[in-house]
């Protein structure tokens, strides 16, 4: 991996961890879903009119296919991750989410993209996937699992966690592929495909306009940061892929899961500090192994 998609990916993952953390302190649900997509459509119209005045005329039945398709599955990720962190901790969660889903992606991106890796690649990701358990609390979680008090909460985060980190699998792949073989901007696949799940959003929402309002007044705030912070962070990984394998990419951008834990124990309280730390070692590692391999 190039010396600037690595560069790329360390600023995707700490933007990508700073706004999770905001997803969990504002503690939303679908409304708050479409509060993020509404103002992202606002907030990022500028860069999508610039970028794709001239692209978008030009696309035909396959690009919007992916756009669709994407927008689907950004959808259903979104939707489980706020299930997850409404059901259990964030550093539960996200790291379960953010460890399984890099196995999955690079496993795809090298059958489906025809990619390759190197002996130090696959030991960079095992690394990476290591570090993210050790985060997630390691031999404890198997000691909360059978505390009679915690045992539901981290079950409830454990499967939360996989099926997100098999929906950001999905997106993953869906869109490298966009960027890679069918050479969308980054940009234009993150815009469009948010303007995608409005339509999907707004029935479920309007049928109560008064939560709707709701949400509306006690989150809009951390709607807007999420609608700043998110889409830049993930073009951000988009242009990386552009620029190195996304069998490279996927792993390499859970460097999150070290912002994420450190945020999560300071902000939310969630503790553990020592087996953070190695884990963020193991994600060091496995992120060097991938830079190199």
């Amino acid at each position: 991996m190039s010396a600037a998609a690595l560069a790329l990916v360390l600023v995707a993952a700490l933007l990508h961890a700073l706004w999770n953390v905001v997803v969990k302190k504002a503690g939303g649900d679908g409304r708050f879903a479409l509060l993020v997509a509404g103002f992202i459509v606002v907030v990022w119209a500028p860069v999508g009119l610039w970028v794709g005045w001239d692209a978008v005329p030009r696309w035909g039945w396959a690009e919007w296919a992916l756009i669709v398709a994407s927008g689907v599955v950004h959808l259903l990720y979104f939707h489980v991750l706020l299930r997850g962190y409404a059901a259990s901790d964030l550093t539960v969660v996200y790291p379960v989410a953010r460890g399984s889903a890099p196995l999955v992606a690079s496993l795809g991106a090298l059958l489906l993209l025809g990619e390759t890796m190197s002996g130090i690649g696959v030991l960079g990701v095992l690394a990476v996937t290591g570090g993210v358990f050790l985060i997630a609390g390691g031999p404890g979680l198997w000691a909360k699992a059978h505390d009679p008090q915690q045992r539901e909460r981290v079950r409830a985060g454990v499967w939360w966690g996989g099926m997100t980190g098999l929906l950001i699998s999905g997106y993953t792949l869906i869109d490298g592929y966009a960027v890679k073989v069918w050479l969308i901007s980054p940009v234009l696949i993150d815009y469009f495909g948010n303007l995608a799940r409005i339509p999907f959003m707004l029935p479920g929402a309007l049928r109560n306009p008064e939560a709707l309002m709701t949400a509306w007044r006690t989150q809009w705030k951390h709607a807007l940061f999420v609608a700043i912070v998110s889409p830049l962070a993930y073009v951000l990984v988009l242009y990386a892929v552009k620029l190195a394998p996304l069998s490279h990419v996927a792993p390499a951008r859970e460097v999150s899961m070290l912002f994420a834990a450190l945020l999560g124990g300071k902000l939310l309280g969630e503790g553990d500090r020592g087996l953070r730390v190695a884990g963020a070692l193991c994600i060091a590692l496995g992120v060097a192994g991938l830079a190199l391999g």
